[in-house]
């Protein structure tokens, strides 16, 4: 126990230092500087680490915050500039290496893909499929398409209409994934009835900064989406934390939560829509799927702990 207090003290000083030295960039746009440093950060944040978010100190917390602010203004810089680099070649998809994460998505996609087809029925195969948050890149949306459903469409919403216009130029030399990707600009709370004709919804890591907000959006998705219907959601050290009881109160029954043990930055949940009258009479006696309920343990494609990640 001592030497994984310790360990834990070593690693939230670690990134103490890396959060200080990244508040003193003049700028977050991809340069030199800004790459090494959260190069760095992302670095100590994988593997798995011994780290229960709920246990730090004010202090901490206070760090980890700041943390999120600065990698989300980051991701979406280094996002957007790896957009329109890759845009100006003739078949962007030849080039998606040049993006210094794109292994990550790879192994994401993969991990995900995976995950629904051991817990979810039908999840192999999806119809439709939404992701929300989806940004300038799109690079889980065509994974996805390209290497594990080939069949199934995809609806990819985010705020900023920018985004959407950069993701679209980057798929326009493949028309079998370009046939079946559509992007849409909108805010997920104003996603009613569209909502119910998903198979599978993905929910980025950075819908929702507060813990708050990511439950009532999470709340949003269980009262619209279709009965048994499969969520998946992201989290991270460096992103929003997400509670599983939080999903479990917005409609879903809970049924993985995998923290990779390799190089994949993400967390990922996975969650089954709960039947409409199941849930209320839950809610309404208190002995609802979600209520205390065991969180699943993932095994053997990835290792469960309930650490830094969840």
């Amino acid at each position: 126990m001592e030497s994984q207090n310790m360990e834990v003290d070593a690693l939230v000083q670690k990134i103490t230092g890396l959060h200080a030295a990244i508040s003193k960039l003049p700028s977050l746009s991809p340069c030199p500087d800004v790459n090494t440093l959260f190069t760095d950060l992302v670095t100590a944040c994988v593997p798995a680490s011994p780290v229960d978010v709920t246990k730090l100190g004010p202090e901490a917390q206070k760090m980890r915050e700041g943390v999120i602010r600065l990698c989300t203004e980051a991701e979406g810089k280094l996002e957007a500039h790896y957009s329109d680099m890759l845009a100006a070649f003739d078949n962007p998809l030849d080039h998606l290496g040049m993006f210094p994460y794109y292994s990550n998505y790879i192994n994401l996609s993969k991990l995900e893909y995976e995950l629904l087809a051991r817990y979810v029925t039908g999840g192999i195969a999806p119809a439709r499929v939404a992701f929300i948050g989806s940004g300038p890149l799109r690079f889980s949306s065509f994974v996805l398409a390209a290497r594990h459903l080939p069949d199934t469409v995809f609806d990819n919403y985010d705020l900023c209409g920018a985004a959407n216009e950069r993701a679209s130029k980057l798929f326009r030399a493949d028309t079998d994934v370009s046939a079946r990707m559509s992007f849409h600009t909108a805010d997920v709370a104003d996603l009613a009835g569209e909502l119910g004709a998903y198979d599978v919804v993905f929910l980025a890591a950075l819908v929702g900064m507060a813990a708050e907000e990511k439950a009532k959006v999470i709340a949003h998705l269980g009262a619209h989406m279709a009965d048994g219907a499969a969520l998946v959601v992201r989290s991270g050290f460096l992103y929003p934390i997400v509670d599983p009881e939080d999903i479990g109160r917005g409609g879903f029954e809970v049924l993985a939560v995998c923290h990779p043990d390799d190089d994949v930055v993400n967390s990922v949940i996975i969650a089954r829509k709960s039947n409409d009258d199941v849930h209320a009479d839950g809610l309404q006696n208190g002995r609802g799927q979600h209520a205390r309920r065991t969180v699943p343990v993932v095994s053997p494609l990835c290792r469960f702990g309930r650490w830094w990640r969840t």
